[in-house]
């Protein structure tokens, strides 16, 4: 039989301490944005102290980019997974698009989107936390060309498909349906981005039926 060390019990309290610090960021960035936010306000709303946030990060920007990774993960496995679970090609683009509603009507962040908060906050500010938030937003257009990639292969989209046109009505559609619920009727929001989407990708479609029909 042979010893092992003990569990480092500390590590896994440091592991808690900076999740529970991530999540809190990304919660009140997806309404303040990360700029606005201050090390006293972070820690104010995780339980911690100040002093505490120091100790696991040297400064404001290395928190601001572990919270983009943080936002990033929590989107991959509320979003980008299950949409994985449908069938390649169209019916995958119309998961993503569902999927990410669903994040936004399940209300998992107060301002609804981290992304879409830090995108409009960092675009024309120039330095790491703008070249992460870049780095992210090609890696999201790169996974969605491929699955529009993959629908045309499969000739499930019409032959004149544009594939960045199609990306960016995807994305724009996601957009606005964040932007109009905060700023409009909420429920109204939601519902016109998921029809206006099945109504796009249905255009597209070579055979409708393997969609939705409203």
């Amino acid at each position: 039989m042979t010893n092992r060390p003990p569990a480092d019990g500390r590590r896994a309290r440091g592991d808690r301490s900076r999740t529970a610090v991530l999540d809190a960021v990304v919660s009140l960035a997806s309404v303040e944005g990360l700029g606005a936010l201050s090390m006293g306000q972070v820690a104010a709303e995780a339980g911690v102290s100040k002093s505490g946030l120091f100790s696991l990060w040297r400064d404001k920007e290395e928190l601001q980019l572990a919270a983009i990774e943080r936002a990033r993960l929590q989107w991959a496995e509320r979003v980008v997974q299950p949409a994985l679970q449908a069938p390649a090609g169209v019916r995958q683009l119309w998961a993503l698009h569902e999927a990410r509603l669903a994040f936004y009507t399940g209300r998992v962040l107060p301002g609804g989107c981290f992304f879409v908060a830090v995108q409009h906050e960092f675009d024309d500010r120039p330095g790491p936390v703008r070249d992460r938030i870049v780095d992210l937003a090609r890696e999201w257009d790169a996974f969605v060309h491929n699955i529009i990639r993959t629908a045309l292969d499969a000739g499930q989209l019409r032959k004149d498909t544009d594939p960045g046109v199609l990306a960016f009505e995807l994305d724009a559609l996601g957009y606005a349906a964040i932007t109009r619920s905060r700023l409009l009727e909420r429920d109204a929001a939601f519902a016109q981005s998921r029809a206006a989407m099945l109504w796009r990708l249905r255009a597209y479609c070579t055979d409708p039926s393997i969609l939705p029909a409203a």
